[in-house]
């Protein structure tokens, strides 16, 4: 554990000792997520009786963020953590932490019931891991990490249930448009791979029929031959466009972009506004596909 881990650890442990406790913003549900997507299903859920406090913030990378202790306090705070539960680092190194200093805290692990796929069927220089651990690109998957959610906030509020039983139907019936919007338009594209510098959207290109071609492979930069390769890959499928997330820097994408006389798009996987992220990543993929 790094210093700042330990100093953001002992301030939780401290504001626990202190007998912090009930709602952080009124009468309102404390909920804690790991990262940015899951706040608008746990907001379009529960409205205006959730308040929700997000550990991964908008900009930064759950594969190596480390909470702050304001963080951390607001946890002792919470009546619910809603965790990815796919396997993304932060919740590797942080979820055993925070509940075992809070153990009292409901556990959602809103990936429950959906099935694990490979992280990229192509990666530059070398193997992919096992699984790809977000979940979320996929609409489909967010439906059912919505129902996980919706199943623990009543769980621990069912006096409530009604409201949040309509709040997840309206929410469903946007995640079943969405994807039969997104199926529609990439329906006819003409070709069905796309280069990305992180391997972030392979449920997503799994779900419509794509592959995503991945340039960085578990946080390592790939070698001058994994480049050349690359670019040699890209010229032959005619790819002009690298997808990239701004949560990452993207030398290694610039390069391969300047080698095929194209350039770098950005797409952010971890937008807290799920439904609009997603809108445009879709738009994007499809345009690069014409």
């Amino acid at each position: 554990m790094t210093r700042t881990s330990l100093i953001a650890l002992a301030a939780f442990l401290a504001a626990l000792a202190a007998g912090c406790g009930g709602a952080p913003d009124g009468d309102r549900l404390g909920v804690v997520v790991s990262i940015p997507p899951q706040a608008q299903f746990v907001e379009r859920i529960g409205g205006d009786l959730v308040h929700v406090t997000v550990m991964v913030p908008s900009g930064a990378s759950p594969h190596q963020y480390e909470p702050s202790p304001s963080q951390l306090a607001a946890v002792a705070d919470a009546a619910l953590y809603v965790a990815v539960g796919s396997g993304i680092e932060f919740e590797i190194a942080w979820l055993d932490r925070i509940r075992s200093a809070n153990p009292d805290i409901p556990l959602v692990v809103s990936a429950e019931g959906i099935e694990p796929a490979p992280a990229s069927a192509h990666v530059a220089g070398g193997e992919a891991p096992e699984t790809d651990t977000h979940v979320w690109v996929s609409p489909r998957n967010a439906a059912v990490m919505a129902r996980n959610t919706c199943d623990g906030l009543v769980a621990v509020d069912p006096a409530h249930a009604g409201r949040y039983e309509a709040g997840l139907d309206s929410l469903l019936a946007e995640l079943d448009a969405l994807d039969r919007a997104i199926r529609a338009s990439l329906a006819n594209a003409s070709r069905r791979r796309f280069l990305v510098y992180h391997p972030s959207w392979g449920y997503f290109a799994r779900d419509y029929g794509l592959e995503q071609i991945a340039i960085e492979h578990e946080g390592k930069e790939p070698s001058a031959r994994g480049i050349a390769e690359l670019v040699e890959t890209a010229r032959r499928l005619g790819i002009v466009v690298i997808f990239a997330s701004p949560q990452f820097t993207v030398r290694s994408a610039e390069i391969v972009a300047r080698e095929i006389g194209g350039r770098v798009v950005f797409v952010d996987p971890l937008g807290r506004d799920y439904l609009a992220t997603m809108r445009a990543a879709a738009e994007a993929f499809g345009a690069s596909l014409e």
